[in-house]
């Protein structure tokens, strides 16, 4: 007989064969009964025991933990860090799995979700169907690129620092985190207890010795007075709106890409691994090929990163707008390009000040949307520029696949599609998408 709908299966550990990687850090596994199990802690081809860590025998699918591995695959390493495992820190997705595995996953995520929703081949994609290592990560099987250059540790309710669970509010304590960069780790953040606060973000910048580090306090809580191992500005954030304010030293970090110094305020957005900035820099230039005179438009252009290597190259004759929403960010954009006098940036919504602007005709566009991706509306107001070429940055590949079906709808198709591993260990990846008018024809 059927149980009730509510019948949770929490706690159930079923035996398994684990099938295909998912997009999320898991793979797909099925019980006897045929429903779905999302497993984490597992590789494809394994044989093994999970435990059902979410729902019940009325739900779409399941989430588990590998807790018991009965067949081994070959691309299996021990997690090298003692965080990492069934209920432990949800940092990482794949402490268990050699790089060169890793990095196979993610080609094969990508793969999927551009076959799924946007009906490409990796040809169609214009992609080799490689993850590219960043410079510098290429470490043999058991080692741990440290590149984290910003951390957010959470704390207990005891005061402890650490890292959430996955899926959970619930923090594991930890006294090193493998993944940060040694320019975090050498603040002593995970060396001392951390009462009243919420969470302690470190900011280790490249290119300069700044250091930051942002407080949220807990409701009521009260700001610790702050002393590491190393000099550092501290900021905090408000309790009442989330607004981000100095405590003490300089308000923002400088950060350095392309030859040039970029400051970032109040915990403003900049790419997480040290080669990020440059690697993406590299990508957008090469695809796109800015020539003198070209008017460009960056979206969602944060402190103008894009902008000043595209305004570098279309020379004095040539313009850039910039588009981004955080007013902050916008700030730091303006003071970043200040002496280029054919930069200009609007803060706003792109799909808002796009048309505002009065701009029907650009030559080259530039796009790094937020993990949800920039939408059909977007895409269509961009198509209709006409522009020679797209270069499209994407942190989620669920959301470049939707937008590159949406930019085939304004007739653009790939021409080259790359991928690179900038978040080793974990199950996030960047690609860069160039695209191009489809009536070019290959």
């Amino acid at each position: 007989m059927q149980n009730a709908p509510e019948s949770s299966l929490v706690g159930q550990e079923y035996e398994v064969e684990v099938g295909p990687v998912a997009h999320g850090g898991h793979c797909i596994a099925r019980t006897d009964e045929g429903q779905v199990l999302f497993v984490r802690h597992a590789l494809p081809g394994e044989k093994i025991v999970a435990r059902i860590t979410e729902g019940a025998e009325d739900s779409r699918f399941l989430r588990a933990d590998a807790v018991r591995i009965i067949e081994a695959s070959k691309d299996r390493v021990e997690a090298p860090c003692p965080y990492s495992g069934p209920g432990k820190c949800g940092g990482c997705d794949w402490q268990h799995a050699k790089p060169g595995a890793q990095r196979r996953f993610k080609g094969e995520v990508i793969a999927e979700q551009l076959q799924r929703l946007a009906g490409l081949t990796p040809e169609e994609a214009g992609w080799d169907g490689t993850v590219m290592p960043a410079p510098g990560d290429k470490l043999p099987a058991g080692e741990v690129p440290a590149w984290r250059t910003r951390v957010q540790y959470a704390v207990d309710a005891e005061g402890r620092i650490g890292l959430r669970k996955h899926r959970s509010h619930d923090v594991q304590p930890i006294d090193h985190c493998m993944i940060a960069a040694p320019g975090v780790t050498e603040l002593g953040i995970e060396k001392q207890d951390w009462p009243q606060m919420e969470t302690v973000e470190a900011i280790a910048a490249i290119g300069s010795s700044d250091r930051q580090v942002v407080l949220t306090p807990r409701p009521g809580g009260r700001l610790p007075l702050v002393e590491l191992d190393r000099p550092v500005s501290v900021l905090r954030v408000e309790e009442r709106d989330g607004s981000v304010h100095r405590v003490h030293g300089r308000a923002f970090v400088r950060e350095r890409a392309d030859e040039r110094t970029y400051r970032v305020g109040m915990g403003g957005f900049w790419q997480v691994h040290p080669q990020a900035a440059d690697v993406l820099v590299t990508a957008v230039m090469q695809g796109l090929l800015p020539r003198k005179g070209d008017m460009a438009l960056d979206l969602y252009c944060g402190v103008g990163l894009f902008a000043g290597a595209i305004a570098d190259r279309v020379g004095e004759q040539g313009a850039v707008l910039g588009i981004e929403s955080g007013k902050r960010s916008v700030e730091d954009a303006r003071h970043n390009l200040q002496h280029f006098e054919r930069v200009r940036i609007e803060q706003g919504k792109v799909e808002q000040v796009l048309p505002r602007t009065g701009i029907n005709e650009v030559d080259l566009i530039v796009l790094d949307p937020p993990r949800a991706g920039a939408g059909k509306q977007t895409v269509k107001q961009l198509a209709a520029l006409g522009a020679r070429r797209i270069a499209y940055v994407a942190c989620d590949p669920a959301a470049l696949a939707r937008d590159l079906a949406y930019f085939r709808e304004g007739g653009y198709k790939p021409r080259t599609l790359r991928a690179f591993d900038l978040f080793p260990m974990t199950h996030h990846v960047e690609c860069v998408a160039i695209l191009e008018p489809a009536e070019k024809g290959h």
